[in-house]
């Protein structure tokens, strides 16, 4: 054997044996953490059956942290803030992991999850409430991220969305923080737009509905002076800012390409942006403009979702799908520019880091730190 192909073949199985080292690291991770949140729950469950039942006197949890130290020097993860989340963690899921609500014969028997003589019983987290992939991306997040959503969102919809979210999003706390301040769930499918009439397939157009915000956060576009600024600034700023843009969109969106040039009848045409949905199939063109909707804005659009429906589009994938973004709108113009329009699109606004009230600033890090980190 040559001396390149035996370099190919070593070449090849470092590559083989790096992903399997990974995989098996990123799975590992993943089975540590459904043991620290059953832990959790069931040391969170004993401290509810307890307390709630008034069976230890006041600051029982502090003492008992303090004694666990003693216990085990150098414990980690367990204060007494951190004793009263587990609680916390427990009474807002045990209805969920036990098929029922939390009731007052399980406080006064002890029923829940503890077993004889006081005895912690740690059990796997599962039930048959949850879809499959749902419990997975809840078993995923770490407990931390678990316990922010429950501090700041109610309803159990909202927090399996930010759970579900979180995990395959990959986020961490900030961006986490970032995108509930931000009211995503809040968000989506909020945005103008004519899927109902354009997008035939119903499970298609839901997707649509969830794929978009009604409005964006580019806290990293810098503009003195809107007012005076044209969409090419601002495009500039979106391309030199590109995964930041694309953690603004999701995480489904691939980048094409700005600018990105058409030829229908030997003339030249520009779109602003251009992206590729994964989880939509589909192509998805973004025009920028610096000021309010217009409805001749509409009609360009639509010709550019023609153009790349017949000469860019793949045959397996699904039509492409057009976003104006701009920064205001009138709800009853935006009504009437997609009366007779036959390309799906919609309508989102965005706001700059110049208009961010004083709530989300230093939320994230500064754009210049984010692309060191990503």
């Amino acid at each position: 054997m040559e001396q390149k192909q035996i370099t190919a073949t070593y070449a090849e199985a470092v590559k083989a044996i790096k992903e399997a080292i990974l995989e098996s690291r990123y799975r590992a991770a993943r089975l540590v953490n459904k043991e620290v949140l059953a832990l959790y729950y069931a040391i969170g469950g004993y401290i509810s059956v307890q307390s709630r039942a008034a069976r230890w006197g006041s600051n029982a949890i502090g003492t008992i942290s303090e004694l666990l130290q003693q216990e085990l020097p150098g414990l980690r993860g367990f204060s007494e803030t951190s004793i009263k989340r587990m609680r916390i963690f427990y009474e807002a899921w045990c209805s969920l992991f036990e098929n029922r609500p939390l009731s007052a014969d399980d406080l006064q028997n002890s029923i829940i999850p503890v077993g004889d003589k006081g005895h912690i019983e740690i059990r796997p987290l599962t039930t048959d409430e949850l879809p499959p992939e749902t419990l997975e991306a809840f078993l995923a997040v770490g407990f931390t991220n678990h316990y922010e959503i429950l501090a700041q969102k109610k309803e159990v919809e909202q927090r399996l969305f930010y759970i579900v979210n979180c995990a395959t999003g990959f986020w961490n706390g900030d961006k986490l923080k970032y995108y509930m301040k931000d009211d995503l769930f809040g968000k989506r499918g909020n945005m103008p737009n004519n899927f109902a009439t354009t997008i035939a397939n119903v499970d298609l157009r839901s997707k649509a509905l969830r794929s978009f915000k009604d409005e964006y956060l580019l806290d990293f576009v810098n503009i003195e002076d809107p007012d005076e600024t044209d969409e090419r600034v601002i495009e500039q700023q979106i391309v030199h800012n590109i995964k930041n843009f694309i953690m603004a969109l999701g995480s489904d969106f691939s980048f094409m390409g700005n600018q990105y040039r058409l030829v229908v009848s030997e003339k030249e045409y520009f779109i602003d942006l251009l992206f590729f949905n994964r989880r939509l199939q589909a192509l998805i063109a973004i025009e920028l403009k610096r000021g309010e909707f217009k409805p001749e804005y509409a009609g360009k659009l639509n010709f550019y979702l023609s153009a790349l429906d017949e000469y860019v589009k793949l045959p397996h994938e699904n039509p492409s799908i057009g976003i104006i973004l701009c920064k205001d709108r009138d709800s009853k113009t935006v009504e009437f520019a997609f009366r007779d329009i036959n390309k799906p699109m919609g309508i989102a606004t965005y706001r700059t880091s110049s208009e961010l009230p004083k709530e989300y600033q230093g939320i994230l890090p500064e754009p210049e730190e984010l692309r060191k980190l990503m």
